[in-house]
Order: C-alpha cells, then sequence, then structure tokens
C-alpha cells in the first residue's frame, strides 16, 4: 500500500470513528436502562462490537471509492456518503441526548435513506464499497425498528430525573 493510500484509509477512518465519538459523548445512561423496552431488545454490550466492526466496514468502503475514482471523479457519491455520516453522529444526540425518540426515529429513517443512495452511488463506482455497506444498511434497518418501538412505547419524552 502505497503512502497517500494508506493516509487516506486512515482519513475515512478518522472521519467514521468521528461520528462514531457522538455515541461516547451521549451514553445511554440510567434512564434507558428504565425505559420500556420490546422482548427483542439487544443486550447493551452488544452495541459497541456490532458498531466497531460496521464503522470499519463504512471507513474501507468510502476510502475504496476515493481510490477508484478520486475526490473529483466521485464527488457526488463521497458527498452522500459524508451526509450520512453526519446523519449517523446526529442521531446519538436526539436519541440520547434530548431523549427524543420521536425526532430520532425521523432522522433515523433519513439515515436509512441516505444509506441506500449511498449504496447505489458507489455501486457505480465500486461494487465490493456498495457490498461492505449492506450490513450497516441492515444494522440501521435493525435500529430504525427498534426506535420506533422504543418510541412506541415510551411515547411521551423521558424526565431528565432518570439521568
Amino acid at each position: 500500500m502505497e503512502t497517500s493510500d494508506a493516509a487516506g484509509l486512515f482519513v475515512f477512518a478518522a472521519a467514521c470513528f468521528g461520528a462514531a465519538s457522538s455515541g461516547a459523548l451521549f451514553r445511554p445512561g440510567k434512564w434507558y436502562a428504565n425505559i420500556r423496552k420490546p422482548w427483542w431488545t439487544p443486550p447493551d454490550w452488544l452495541f459497541g462490537p456490532v458498531w466497531s466492526i460496521l464503522y470499519v466496514m463504512i471507513a474501507i468502503s468510502g476510502w475504496l471509492v476515493w481510490r477508484r475514482a478520486g475526490l473529483a471523479g466521485a464527488a457526488a457519491p463521497l458527498a452522500i456518503y459524508g451526509a450520512q455520516l453526519l446523519l449517523n453522529a446526529g442521531w446519538s444526540g436526539l436519541f440520547f441526548g434530548l431523549r427524543r425518540l420521536d425526532l430520532a426515529f425521523a432522522e433515523i429513517v433519513v439515515l436509512w435513506l441516505s444509506i441506500a443512495a449511498t449504496i447505489v452511488a458507489f455501486d457505480g463506482v465500486d461494487h465490493r464499497a456498495a457490498l461492505l455497506l449492506a450490513p450497516y444498511f441492515v444494522w440501521v434497518s435493525f435500529a430504525s425498528a427498534l426506535n420506533f418501538a422504543l418510541w412506541r412505547l415510551n411515547p411521551s419524552p423521558v424526565s431528565r430525573e432518570l439521568a
């Protein structure tokens, strides 16, 4: 791997883990432990490893597109990719920070659509990059259903007293 390729991969990894850092800023806490959850909610310990693997795959996906077409050649696909990373970063603040399950659900639907758009855009540049995003799309589909179920089970904003 050339130095420029390694530097590019580092940039994509930094962007992905920058988006992931919102999860460290806005942690579930006691309030999340106390809200009603559907029976199919995964255990809390599962989210960290799953997201870590997904962020690595997301970074490699973006890097593959950049390597194949460059910034100029893949400007639109990489712009969509950047938008989905920003949406990804914003969800934790809405859900865990503001405890607005309704707004978080609306946002995750837009995130889900942006991931689908990224997959379609990336497929036109590098099919492997699109395939690397498929598990992310599946996980966010599941997360969207979970967010919706949590909102329906806890329709009013959760009290700050549970923090």
